[in-house]
């Protein structure tokens, strides 16, 4: 795209001449009350917004800082396309960069982060990053960028479209959390009730653990099964692999019951229903096979119910990855219906299933044509018809 293909007003700008790294430094966050630490884990791939953070008071060797309206890019892996769109003031990781316009005259910042999450941007970022297992871009290459800016009037109507498009996404995702709170209120009823025919038994009476095998980093490959990790489990979809055989175990199918014992209190521990390929159990994750008699979704609620009490004992070395021991799964004693009210429970939960499917489609639907809107409204539109 050149300056002569444009529309009147539009021009071809480097990043850099309308955009600045902030760069601001907080050697002493804490007594200059600044509350809050963001690193890459806290920012969510394609969302403008920072929902999770860490406490300053818990200690932090960043020194980063940003301010509300600064728009932040994680140049680290820059293929999870992290933007977000600062709303508070904190401290960042080293590998988040801190953006804001030059002079709100010539860009506006509401428009910056939408700039930022097109996919011209990212893959400018992409091609220029250095790394094999950690790739990182830098400002001094993203600056670089060129893009087509519109004159302020014309800013204005795409940011006010696009932060429109936004709040729809956002409110989807509000109706989807709020959905899933009530029927995990509804369903821990359900599987705490009690009445006649309930008894109580050990996890370990009604089904099997087996752990995942210990892949060494020697041993991973291009091709083969996809090693299945506990990020994986928390909706990951970067894999090693293992070009060998395994062990029947050790082989995962789609719809395995699994359940992950060790990580991050609140984060990793818990059971997951895998809905990835075919793949290799990684050590740190059980393979469960319930009984003949068990409903694998009703076994998936009870596990869902109990993790937090479980997980509560979980011991280790550091904080980022704490487990549990296998006794502590296998005798925990939980209330087990009968088969008719196991089987209701089921058909509640897939009913809920399905809920959550039709939310996501949605979902998926409004984050397409958000990114639809971001791609043409800042190239198509541009050009002169």
């Amino acid at each position: 795209m050149t300056g002569s293909q444009l529309k009147p007003g539009w021009k071809m700008v480097k990043f850099g001449e309308v955009v600045k790294n902030a760069n601001l430094v907080e050697r002493d966050p804490e007594t200059n009350g600044v509350e809050r630490i963001v690193g890459l884990e806290h920012i969510d791939p394609e969302n403008l917004h920072i929902r999770r953070w860490n406490s300053v008071a818990d200690g932090t060797s960043f020194t980063r800082k940003f301010v509300p309206g600064q728009t932040l890019f994680g140049k680290r892996r820059a293929y999870q396309r992290k933007v977000a769109y600062a709303e508070f003031e904190g401290i960042c990781s080293g590998d988040i960069l801190t953006f804001e316009p030059k002079n709100r005259k010539v860009l506006l910042p509401e428009l910056l982060p939408f700039i930022c999450q097109s996919d011209a941007f990212f893959d400018h970022a992409l091609g220029t990053s250095a790394g094999s297992l950690s790739p990182r871009t830098s400002w001094t290459a993203l600056k670089d960028f060129e893009f087509p800016l519109p004159p302020l009037d014309e800013q204005k109507r795409i940011a006010e479209i696009l932060l429109a498009a936004d709040e729809a996404f956002e409110y989807w995702k509000t109706c989807r959390a709020e959905a899933e709170n009530a029927y995990r209120l509804d369903i821990a009823v359900r599987l705490k009730a009690g009445g006649r025919g309930w008894e109580e038994k050990p996890i370990g009476q009604l089904c099997s653990f087996s752990n995942g095998r210990g892949f060494k980093s020697s041993e991973w490959s291009q091709s083969g099964y996809p090693i299945i990790r506990i990020q994986n489990l928390n909706g990951s979809r970067e894999f090693n692999h293992f070009d060998g055989e395994l062990e029947e175990r050790w082989l995962v199918r789609p719809g395995q019951l699994l359940y992950a014992w060790a990580g991050v209190k609140g984060m990793s521990f818990g059971p997951r229903i895998w809905d990835g390929p075919t793949g290799g159990l990684n050590q740190h994750i059980f393979k469960i096979e319930p009984n003949s008699s068990i409903g694998k979704r009703w076994l998936f609620e009870i596990l869902q119910l109990i993790t937090s009490e479980v997980e509560k004992d979980a011991h280790g070395f550091k904080k980022e990855l704490v487990h549990i021991r296998k006794s502590w799964l296998t005798e925990h004693l939980i209330p087990v219906p009968p088969e008719e009210e196991r089987n209701n429970i089921e058909k509640i939960a897939c009913q809920w299933d399905k809920a959550r499917q039709a939310i996501a489609v949605h979902i998926d639907a409004l984050s397409e044509l958000r990114r639809s809107i971001i791609n043409t409204g800042l190239s198509e539109e541009a050009l002169c018809v």
